[in-house]
């Protein structure tokens, strides 16, 4: 045997070799993830109004009106991306509103039915709003915000959703209803890529809503991660232009945070959502309703937690917990392996696992 046949022969061990071992790897992963309890990530298809019981169990006196603005932008700036609203962002924050007593009047600038994006994330309060004949009837005859009065609400929210970099950003008919809905001392709320409608908002000569105030949105590392050319399709990033007029105050990839000054409160995407819409109803003076926390905002809790003490900390609180979108963690820990951090997605696997 000539010793290039030897060495041959042993390449091809050592490749064979190799690759059952990272056959055997998979192998592995796969079972340990595949025991991992996902039974509660998710909500039911056929969830309806009256399945939500704190929704149910609510009887506020009427307070006023909330106006809710989405995008009627379809497509991005390259026209293929699908830009609009995100459905979670409205629904979550309709049935906070209107469990503290509050009407919920939706408005987009062209009218009529919105263009959504429905992700496949949604919980029982997400999929009872689609089901819901009143909503619905809301959603798919959204009214024209040239055709409203300030005057007739007590606070007006931004939804999110790429859509409102493209037609809610610098619309000057939004511009004024902020504007005089903050200067008749009513309340401004925005989540994920809805505080690009408070940019360039003008309260008084000379000064902008966000001058010198504390704001968030979705930020330029969660953008990022999710697209690669954002200037080209949505012709800026949130994060640059928010702290151009005010001080940015960003949070954790993915994670909830709200930020409030005065007035003016924000959500840096679509998991804050919950607790955006119930600090605009305390901001207005109102109580929030007392509910549940969903698996999904409970797995967020961990995240936080596992990001502020650790994973041991994170695994021993997590059976007080339950339940827990463990999809969602599984989620973050794709996201930790895709972004290199080897070490922070077996913790999360581990912390599903728990």
């Amino acid at each position: 045997m000539s010793k290039g046949t030897m060495w041959s022969r042993r390449w091809l061990r050592f490749i064979a070799g190799g690759c059952a071992l990272l056959l055997l790897l998979a192998a592995g992963a796969w079972l340990y993830v595949a025991g991992i309890d996902t039974r509660h990530s998710g909500g039911d298809p056929q969830a309806q109004r009256s399945d939500l019981a704190w929704l149910v169990d609510a009887s506020p006196a009427p307070r006023g009106r909330i106006l809710a603005v989405v995008s009627s932008r379809e497509r991005m700036l390259d026209g293929e991306g699908r830009a609009g609203y995100e459905l979670t962002e409205l629904s979550r924050a309709w049935w906070v509103f209107e469990a503290a007593g509050y009407a919920v009047d939706v408005a987009s600038p062209e009218g009529g039915a919105a263009p959504r994006v429905v992700d496949d994330d949604l919980v029982d309060a997400d999929y009872a709003f689609l089901n819901d004949p009143a909503t619905r009837a809301k959603i798919d005859s959204t009214q024209r915000l040239d055709a409203l009065q300030a005057g007739d609400y007590a606070a007006v929210y931004i939804v999110g959703g790429k859509g409102a970099m493209l037609d809610l950003y610098g619309s000057p008919v939004l511009q004024r209803l902020i504007a005089d809905i903050y200067r008749n001392g009513g309340v401004v709320a925005a989540v994920c890529h809805g505080p690009a409608a408070l940019l360039g908002v003008e309260i008084a000569p000379g000064r902008s809503l966000l001058s010198g105030r504390r704001v968030t949105g979705f930020s330029n590392a969660e953008e990022l991660f999710l697209m690669e050319d954002p200037v080209q399709r949505l012709g800026f990033l949130l994060q640059d232009a928010l702290a151009a007029e005010g001080e940015f105050v960003e949070g954790p990839m993915y994670l909830e945070n709200v930020v409030q000054d005065g007035r003016v409160l924000s959500g840096q995407n679509p998991w804050s959502t919950w607790a955006l819409a119930e600090a605009t109803v305390r901001a207005l003076g109102a109580e929030a309703a007392a509910r549940p926390r969903s698996s999904e905002e409970r797995a967020v809790d961990l995240l936080a937690l596992m990001a502020r003490d650790g994973g041991a900390a994170a695994r021993a609180a997590k059976p007080a917990m339950a339940p827990v979108d463990n999809y969602l963690l599984l989620m973050h820990a794709v996201i930790a392996g895709m972004q290199g951090e080897a070490g922070r997605a077996v913790a999360l696997l581990r912390l599903a696992r728990a």
